[in-house]
């Protein structure tokens, strides 16, 4: 009796542990699928994704806006930059216009930023 038990409580945990698993790769999925549309929607409203970055050298900004994927990334510097949005390795979405001035650092272009976000 206590084994057949032992086996029923066995299964049911088998049983409960396989759906959680089911449960979590549903959650990740939809996860993905609503950063996606979020995604697109920020584009077709003109925004661009980007990651603050801190400067290492005197010579770089104080603060750049890191824009683009490892082999084709470029670098903006946000003469009007919130300090809410002053940290290193913050993800943003943003828009601006360029600036016709003197670059005040060696690797960014300046920039005014016209809207700025948080993303995920």
């Amino acid at each position: 009796m206590k084994l057949i038990k032992t086996s029923i409580l066995l299964l049911v945990l088998v049983i409960v542990s396989c759906n959680s698993k089911k449960t979590m790769a549903e959650e990740s999925a939809a996860k993905t699928e609503e950063m996606e549309k979020e995604k697109q929607a920020m584009l077709e409203k003109g925004f661009q994704m980007g990651t603050i970055v801190a400067g290492k050298d005197a010579k770089d900004c104080a603060f750049a806006i890191q824009v683009g994927d490892s082999e084709s990334q470029y670098y903006l510097d946000p003469i009007n930059l919130d300090e809410t949005y002053k940290s290193s390795g913050e993800k943003v979405w943003f828009t601006f216009r360029g600036l016709r001035m003197m670059n005040r650092c060696a690797k960014a272009t300046p920039i005014e930023i016209i809207d700025i976000q948080k993303r995920n």
